[in-house]
């Protein structure tokens, strides 16, 4: 279930124009098509955003995307859907982003791979708490990294019974492949703003690979 919140915050279109470009990855580009039409946004078939900084396009229309994963593919389907493109959002955002990140920069390379993880995993949170509405606070506990999603644009205004941003699980997933030079690290949504809990929390487990 999807309600539109009192407040609404903002996404720049370049970062859903990744978004749109990673999904046409993995569904082409009628599985977009027929994921706009369900979420309402029919405008955009044939017409992605821009590749422009600027803020303009809402959590509350984010949320409706992947809620249209879905409502098109069935909640098994379109949790793995989004996964693949979060991952591909990854990969997407590297060439386009990156730079910005420092994450390209032969001294970043040449750190160890525990300095690696926690410089990317701080330049990615600063990323999106810099030039997005979105809040990230990265912190360790007992061996894991959390990521804490404090205002996330993927289940803004639902209702779930279970966690539901898998499109984020997926980014970070890649991250870590790329930034560890091949390792899979364990990564999961154990709490999420959409069953009521404080903020959307993703657990990396540093000592567990896949």
């Amino acid at each position: 279930m999807t309600h539109t919140p009192a407040v609404d915050f903002y996404y720049p279109n370049r970062m859903v124009r990744i978004m749109f470009q990673a999904l046409e990855e993995i569904v082409g580009r009628n599985g977009v098509n027929a994921v706009l039409n369900r979420a309402s946004l029919s405008d955009w078939i044939d017409h992605f955003p821009t590749p422009e900084q600027t803020a303009q396009i809402s959590f509350e229309t984010i949320a409706r995307i992947h809620a249209g994963l879905e409502d098109v593919y069935g909640p098994r389907g379109g949790r793995g859907i989004a996964l693949r493109t979060g991952r591909a959002c990854f990969s997407y955002g590297r060439r386009t982003i990156g730079p910005e990140l420092g994450l390209t920069e032969a001294a970043f390379r040449m750190l160890p791979i525990a300095s690696k993880l926690d410089v990317g995993s701080a330049a990615l949170a600063n990323l999106f708490n810099l030039t997005t509405d979105q809040r990230v606070r990265v912190e360790h506990e007992n061996g894991l990294l959390l990521w804490h999603i404090e205002r996330c644009p993927l289940c803004w205004g639902r209702k779930l019974a279970e966690p539901s941003c898998h499109m984020a699980v997926g980014l970070l997933q890649e991250a870590l492949y790329w930034v560890s030079g091949g390792k899979l690290y364990h990564v999961e949504e154990t709490r999420c703003v959409a069953c009521g809990d404080p903020a959307c929390t993703i657990e990396i487990h540093l000592n567990e690979t896949c």
